[in-house]
């Protein structure tokens, strides 16, 4: 059950000293399973998205105080989870010191160990193919896709034209298309 307050008058509750756990806390119930998945979909394993998702909310808290309300309250959460994300799978490339192809490999392989994989269902062909997709790709495939996010709003997630986008989109369909009808 997700709350239905109305952002604003959350963002009003937070800045309160008398509410602002409670606001916190009605924010974090009514964004944490879509903000989970987003972060699912980029790093793959559900340690790491919860997480992900743990070190996002302590960044949320730290800065909400701050948030100056130029975007949507889940435009400006979707971007710090989408960062997150980036950074920790930037981080575990590191740890592991291995070129690209060898990182794309790794989260194919960490989608291939979970104990419910199935390799003729479609949608473990789907997920197989977002992941040989480059992070951009991926990303914007995963928001466009999963989240159902509009361009104009992806486009402040990610700070970038909606054409790039739009073009990052077509070539991640195309790619997934290949790979599903090729496999």
């Amino acid at each position: 059950m997700t709350d239905q307050t109305d952002d604003k008058e959350l963002l009003f509750l937070f800045k309160e000293e008398a509410t602002k756990e409670s606001a916190f806390t009605r924010i974090i119930k009514k964004y944490q399973e879509k903000l989970y998945w987003h972060i699912r979909r980029l790093v793959i394993n559900h340690e790491d998205a919860n997480d992900v998702l743990q070190n996002m909310f302590i960044k949320v808290w730290k800065g909400l105080d701050n948030f100056r309300e130029d975007s949507q309250l889940y435009t400006w959460l979707y971007r710090i989870a989408t960062n997150e994300s980036l950074t920790f799978l930037q981080q575990q490339k590191k740890r592991r010191s291995v070129s690209l192809s060898d990182d794309e490999s790794f989260l194919s392989n960490k989608l291939v160990a979970d104990k419910d994989f199935d390799s003729n269902k479609l949608e473990w062909k789907l997920q197989l193919a977002i992941q040989k997709l480059p992070e951009r790709q991926r990303t914007v495939f995963n928001l466009r896709y999963f989240s159902e996010m509009p361009y104009e709003e992806m486009s402040r997630v990610l700070e970038t034209s909606e054409g790039s986008l739009k073009a990052s989109y077509h070539h991640a369909v195309k790619k997934i298309e290949d790979y599903i009808i090729n496999r």
